[in-house]
């Protein structure tokens, strides 16, 4: 007997109907692992990154001749707020050690250290402190702390996750600093899912060898966000919301030296001086690359790349993307919101419109996002409704396997979301569709945090090469604290021997002048700072 449903279209209820009569199959015996060629393959065949007509070639900067998504390149090769226009940069209206650009994780870690070193910290973020996409970070963090696990373990899992073409040296801090990361973030209070004897709990995620996946049950970027903004307040250190960064200062060195704000609400400017500067923007899920939805939070709009890249700095991988496999895509209103990964660790399979489980719960997400593409394109088994086509994710199947409470005790969050639209998960099962979650490249960086450009840091999502050219589950988090912490320790030391010079804006006009060298005829503005909804987000199935 099918319960729990709202709205289900008679397409939809017959094909539950086949979920239903081969659940107990699959339960039995569910699909293999694919090889590395078959894996190959697919990847080349249908995920997104290999759409060639969907990119273009940079024309100018620092990586000129690469190609980037076409929304980016847009941004990339835009013209600066201060085109044609010079503020007086000789009377800051802030004058600090360190200048944090973002209020997410990684900037909010990076300057709770770098208040703790000792040094005058400014934090600017476009719109409230942890408005951010760790907010929305759901299935957890991971960390190498059990004793069946290693650092070690941890390395080659993310570097097989990255197709082998993640930064070593990057991984390799990641993945050591990763228990001395949850400690941290235990020790500041974060409450972490445990056992009765204080036990951490752990699970698997996607191309993960061990479990060690730590979550605070499925809000577990909101628990560490909670956290860290309260741990960043009671230090006292100063926060300015609304408020945007629209272009980085340089000294007359070169050296990064501050930012020009833009108040959102008023669109004044404000000028920040700053001995060092680090960039914690964030991800690019609201410029919504080839028509995707997304599960990024609002302010997501690639800003940090933007005035990276204008200031010389370079972008690694900046053409990789990660499109989580599993967003919602019913009912339309939590259509791209992410349905997290825990769902299909706990034993949740992707099942077709004919109640066949066509691909591994546990590949990694570009492979799972590329075979939900085939499934629903070229193969036609997806199931229609009114946003396009899309595949079940079996979520009966958890309280089947591990009893009965386990989905509404372990996915509180995912449940209630569903149940407001009058679907019970224990039930029925739920669809799904890729949805663009993750900025894989970003601006390069060497081991303190440091890109190029002489003092001015990056950390968490802006950053590339830490996760290769695809990123497994739970590392997200990890590295927000990790490069977090990292950046704002190493930029309070490296301000207490910093004299700037004087302020300027010489590199915007240097750019300007690329863009006419080049003949590039844009009315792009950029950073975007905020997206924009001028037509309707599509689903693509390739």
């Amino acid at each position: 007997m099918i319960t729990g449903l709202e709205g289900f279209t008679p397409e939809m209820l017959e094909s539950i109907k086949q979920v239903e009569a081969t659940r107990a199959a699959r339960m039995e015996h569910g699909p293999e692992r694919m090889g590395a060629e078959a894996k190959k393959e697919l990847l080349s065949a249908f995920h997104p990154d290999y759409r060639q007509d969907c990119f273009e070639v940079l024309q100018v900067g620092a990586n000129k001749g690469d190609k980037v998504p076409l929304e980016l390149a847009r941004l990339l090769q835009g013209h600066s707020y201060l085109r044609g226009f010079h503020p007086d940069l000789s009377k800051p209206d802030y004058d600090v050690d360190v200048l944090v650009i973002g209020g997410g994780g990684a900037g909010t870690s990076a300057a709770i250290e770098a208040c703790g070193a000792g040094a005058k910290v400014l934090v600017v973020t476009k719109l409230r402190m942890g408005d951010a996409n760790t907010m929305m970070a759901e299935g957890g963090i991971q960390a190498a702390d059990k004793a069946n696990d290693s650092p070690l373990i941890h390395y080659l899992d993310a570097m097989g996750g990255g197709h082998f073409t993640n930064d070593p040296k990057l991984l390799a801090k990641l993945v050591t600093e990763g228990p001395s990361a949850v400690k941290w973030l235990e020790d500041l209070g974060v409450m972490f899912d445990k056992q009765p004897d204080g036990t951490m709990v752990t699970t698997h995620g996607g191309g993960t060898s061990r479990k060690r996946m730590h979550a605070a049950a499925d809000y577990t970027g909101a628990e560490i966000m909670r956290v860290l903004r309260d741990e960043a307040i009671n230090r006292g250190i100063q926060i300015v919301d609304f408020t945007a960064a629209i272009e980085l200062l340089l000294d007359d060195q070169g050296k990064a030296a501050g930012a020009v704000l833009m108040n959102m609400e008023t669109h004044e400017y404000l000028i920040a001086r700053a001995k060092t500067v680090i960039l914690a923007t964030g991800g690019a899920g609201r410029l919504h690359y080839q028509g995707f939805p997304t599960s990024n939070h609002y302010g997501a709009t690639a800003d940090g790349l933007v005035l990276g890249y204008r200031a010389g700095a370079h972008l690694l991988y900046a053409d990789a993307l990660q499109y989580h496999p599993t967003g919602a895509a019913f009912p339309a209103q939590i259509f791209g919101s992410l349905v997290t990964e825990k769902v299909r660790s706990l034993g949740a399979m992707l099942v077709n419109r004919d109640g066949v489980a066509f691909v591994h719960p546990l590949e990694t997400r570009d492979v799972a996002a590329a075979a939900i593409i085939r499934e629903c394109g070229v193969r036609d088994k997806g199931v229609s409704f009114l946003e396009g086509s899309a595949v079940w994710l079996d979520t009966p199947m958890i309280d089947m396997i591990h009893g009965p409470g386990t989905l509404e005790a372990r996915l509180p969050g995912m449940f209630r979301m569903f149940s407001k639209y009058g679907i019970d998960m224990r039930s029925v099962p739920i669809l799904v569709y890729p949805t663009l979650h993750y900025q894989n490249g970003g601006l390069e960086i060497d081991s303190q945090g440091m890109t190029c450009v002489e003092n001015l840091y990056v950390a968490g999502e802006a950053v590339g090469g830490i996760h290769g050219r695809n990123r497994l589950m739970g590392n997200s988090l990890l590295d927000i604290i990790v490069f977090g912490r990292s950046a704002g320790k190493n930029a309070a030391e490296k301000s207490r021997s910093v004299t700037l010079g004087r302020l300027t804006l010489d590199h915007v006009a240097k750019f300007e002048g690329l863009l006419e060298g080049a003949g590039i005829e844009t009315d792009a503005i950029s950073p975007q700072l905020l997206p924009t909804y001028t037509h309707k987000t599509r689903m693509i199935a390739i």
